[in-house]
């Protein structure tokens, strides 16, 4: 494949090819706004499950809800993945997120029992019980350190 050649002219003078960046490059989150946008996140994720178990009408249950079923359990694995980088770490949390979903509505599928409330607390209740393992296997990991 040829570039055509009214371009050719356009990509000698590009400023990246003397090392400039890109404005998309140049963009970073200041560290002290992690901290609001993790509260943020919480708050959100919170009326979320909260507007799904009281099967409120309200037009922002469906996306809080949403995500809360993927936040949770991805907050929960990336807990546990504290090892790999963090685009890494993320990506896995996410994916991970998406498997705890699906098992959740397969096995309510496959018992006949399928309820958004359901589908909720049994989210809920899977990523405490990661994040209580991790607690448990650093308090473990840390007391045989100490030694």
């Amino acid at each position: 494949m040829t570039t055509p050649l009214g371009l050719r002219h356009i990509e000698a003078r590009h400023p990246a090819r003397r090392g400039a960046k890109s404005p998309m490059q140049t963009l970073r989150i200041k560290t002290s706004s992690l901290p609001l946008l993790a509260g943020a996140g919480t708050a959100v994720a919170a009326v979320g499950a909260l507007l799904a178990l009281i099967d409120s009408a309200s037009p922002l249950r469906g996306p809080c809800t949403f995500f809360f079923l993927l936040a949770a359990p991805a907050v929960a694995i990336a807990a546990a993945l504290r090892g790999l980088d963090p685009f890494g770490r993320a990506l896995c949390a996410l994916a991970g997120s998406a498997v705890v979903n699906m098992l959740v509505t397969q096995g309510m599928l496959a018992v006949h029992h399928w309820s958004v409330r359901g589908g909720v607390v049994a989210v809920t209740v899977l990523s405490v019980l990661l994040l209580l393992l991790v607690s448990l296997r650093e308090q473990i990991s840390g007391k045989r350190t100490q030694h």
